[in-house]
């Protein structure tokens, strides 16, 4: 996002503080408009002819930014390891990471690492916790349980 006297090109498509269009006019005149209104002249792309730029309140600008950066962040897959002889508080602390991940934008990968004749308890287990976090993230898919482990991924809301 190029701002206010870093704009270099002679010309700009200008769109005003309230959204509507200004036209195309000399960027001396839309540098000149902004200071004027004390409000910045901020250009979105170059790669039209010619470029289209807006009047922003002071400030906005950068918010703007931010969230624009924010919204573009991958959501990364974070994996939670945990067994079916889960006591009490092991499991209010994995729910606690858990609910603190997807509230983060991120997804969550839940497995149970299975031995011998655990598959029903490690399934009943997952089925408990995605009904706890409810609240902060869905299911993608089904339980699955294939051989050594038993896994369901959450999806933030």
């Amino acid at each position: 996002m190029i701002t206010n006297e870093n704009i270099k090109v002679s010309e700009v498509w200008l769109t005003g503080l309230n959204g509507e269009d200004l036209g195309i006019m000399p960027t001396k005149e839309a540098l000149s408009l902004a200071k004027k209104h004390k409000v910045d002249l901020v250009c979105t792309t170059l790669m039209s002819s010619p470029p289209p730029c807006r009047l922003i309140r002071a400030g906005e600008a950068r918010q703007e930014a931010q969230q624009s950066r924010k919204r573009e962040k991958e959501p990364k897959l974070k994996e939670i390891r945990l067994t079916p002889h889960i006591e009490d508080h092991d499991y209010d602390t994995k729910k606690q990471q858990a609910e603190r991940i997807l509230s983060g934008g991120d997804a969550v990968l839940l497995v149970v690492r299975i031995q011998g004749k655990e598959g029903e308890r490690a399934k009943a287990l997952l089925e408990t916790l995605v009904k706890d976090l409810h609240a902060s993230g869905r299911k993608k898919n089904g339980i699955q349980v294939s051989g050594k482990q038993a896994a369901v991924q959450l999806d933030p809301l």
